[in-house]
């Protein structure tokens, strides 16, 4: 079954159109989840869809009409799959993030979706993690970027280097301190491979 194109199912239709409507163009819609009736019984059940731009929840109201929430894929921080005996339970972070990579992702929040299908589940898991992975690697190359950019910037003043007391503490050395320490927490994040580090570290050495 292609949970992308359609369903088995009569009563998601309905809701499946909803979802269809609200793509911008371009988007196209990758998998897609549906809450179990067991798990419905006080509310309309929800639509949790995967595209190719982010992650779609569709709550359709009890007298017609719906509501739609969604993620950005590069807003995503992470995603967990409980599979158990009658559904699948979908919990994922996410937070605001800024254009500077830097600065991080601002006001996490967490959803939690109980009780969907099992398959239509792991479907939209598998591409909350492929989008996480892939946005957390365009992440650590914006930051290597970043820090490569701060780290050529360093220009060590003549006689420095030959003068203890104009070395000691002078505001260029202690931009280069400020930047070995950045290349080291990006280490220490794994954000940076033990080459990358090394490299970025003579570079401001040698500046």
């Amino acid at each position: 079954m292609n949970y992308a194109l359609g369903s088995d199912e009569p009563s998601l239709d309905k809701p499946l159109e909803n979802l269809r409507s609200v793509l911008i163009p371009g988007e196209t819609l990758e998998a897609w989840a549906v809450q179990r009736r067991i798990f419905a019984l006080s509310h309309r059940r929800q639509l949790v869809a995967a595209t190719s731009g982010r992650l779609i929840v569709l709550t359709r109201k009890l007298l017609g009409g719906f509501d739609v929430s969604d993620i950005r894929w590069q807003d995503l921080e992470e995603v967990r799959l409980h599979v158990g005996v009658f559904g699948a339970n979908l919990t994922v972070r996410s937070g605001r993030v800024t254009d500077l990579a830097s600065q991080g992702a601002q006001g996490s929040q967490a959803l939690e979706f109980l009780g969907l299908r099992k398959e239509q589940a792991q479907a939209v898991y598998r591409i909350c993690q492929a989008q996480d992975q892939a946005w957390r690697e365009k992440r650590r190359i914006r930051e290597l970027e970043e820090l490569r950019a701060r780290s050529g910037g360093f220009q060590m003043m003549p006689g420095q280097a030959s003068d203890p007391r104009s070395s000691a503490g002078g505001p260029a050395q202690s931009d280069a301190v400020r930047r070995l320490q950045e290349a080291k927490q990006m280490l220490d994040a794994r954000l940076i491979t033990d080459a990358e580090y090394e490299a970025i570290k003579a570079k401001i050495i040698s500046s």
